[in-house]
């Protein structure tokens, strides 16, 4: 079953709304939260670099634990940020929000390659519900929508289908990251030519 990937699109300058699974296990250490795993964020290097080579300015959302609507500091995803510095090795923004004037004026400054991640979208209710609302808010952001979050892409929330559904009306692009597109391979392939016992 033929998708669009990362691979298919043209996102130099463009202001790519990429939903990633970042929903990482931290444990308090010191006073501070500390990431006990990081492989969620490594299975996502492959595509951000692609993406970064390619010239698109990242806008990173994802969801950390349930924080069912507030803003919880033990769930912000502050300290994924300074670990996919580390890991990409370049500067990686931090937004304290996912949506608002604030957001709007960090997405627009990236430069081409630049990488900005957003705080955890579930510090809203309107997230898990779907909001169209919200949804429109997210994607103000948005020139093309890449998700590369499997572990969240069974959910229609406003980050995994809404932005994508706004995008796609005003005639922006929509595509699979490298992650999303190995899983779906692996499913197809597995639906398709079963083992046999």
């Amino acid at each position: 079953m033929a998708k669009l990937t990362v691979r298919d699109l043209n996102v130099n300058g463009k202001r790519v709304f990429l939903r990633v699974d970042y929903n990482v296990p931290l444990e308090e250490k010191d006073g501070a939260m500390v990431i006990t795993d990081d492989t969620r964020i490594v299975e996502t290097l492959p595509t951000l670099r692609l993406l970064i080579q390619q010239g698109g300015k990242l806008i990173l959302t994802a969801h950390l634990g349930r924080p069912k609507g507030k803003r919880e500091p033990s769930m912000s995803l502050r300290p994924v940020a300074d670990r996919l510095a580390k890991l990409l090795g370049c500067d990686v923004n931090f937004a304290d929000d996912c949506i608002g004037e604030k957001v709007e004026v960090l997405a627009n400054k990236l430069p081409p390659g630049g990488v900005l991640l957003l705080e955890n979208v579930r510090y809203y209710n309107e997230e898990e519900a779907n909001d169209p609302g919200f949804a429109e808010k997210l994607a103000k952001v948005a020139d093309v929508y890449v998700n590369d979050a499997f572990g969240a892409a069974h959910r229609a929330h406003a980050s995994t289908e809404g932005v994508a559904r706004v995008v796609a009306r005003r005639g922006g692009q929509c595509a699979a990251g490298l992650l999303m597109e190995r899983e779906l391979k692996f499913l197809g392939d597995e639906l398709e030519k079963p083992a046999r016992p």
